[in-house]
């Protein structure tokens, strides 16, 4: 794939108001595709396909997170933290910038099996 569609692809799913919505409120906290669904007020498959082309940009990371009474949920995370596009003598140049943070795992592991075993 050529870098002037990929910049295509990017500026389209962008453009996206559900795709926004997504990357806005997981840049805050990780959220599941329910969480998802009724911040962005949009059907769960809405979310799903969005979800799904903002993995295929790694603008977004997926993690299983264990709850405290054992259940496991997919919960999602922004990974875009800025993007540009400059115009320089007839060229567009773009740069995506994502994060190498992952919010959904900086609880510290001992501190996650402590909280699991005491919801035993």
């Amino acid at each position: 794939m050529s870098e002037d569609r990929d910049l295509a692809e990017v500026l389209d799913l962008l453009s996206d108001e559900y795709a926004r919505g997504i990357l806005a409120a997981t840049s805050t906290e990780p959220m599941t595709a329910k969480a998802l669904s009724e911040h962005c007020d949009a059907s769960l498959p809405t979310i799903y396909r969005r979800i799904e082309r903002l993995k295929e940009h790694d603008l977004v990371d997926e993690r299983v997170r264990i709850d405290g009474d054992g259940h496991h949920r997919d919960v999602y995370s922004a990974r875009l933290e800025a993007f540009s596009l400059e115009l320089d003598d007839g060229t567009y140049e773009s740069e995506l910038e994502t994060t190498d943070r992952d919010p959904i795992h900086e609880e510290d592991t001992v501190d996650r099996l402590t909280r699991m075993w005491e919801g035993l």
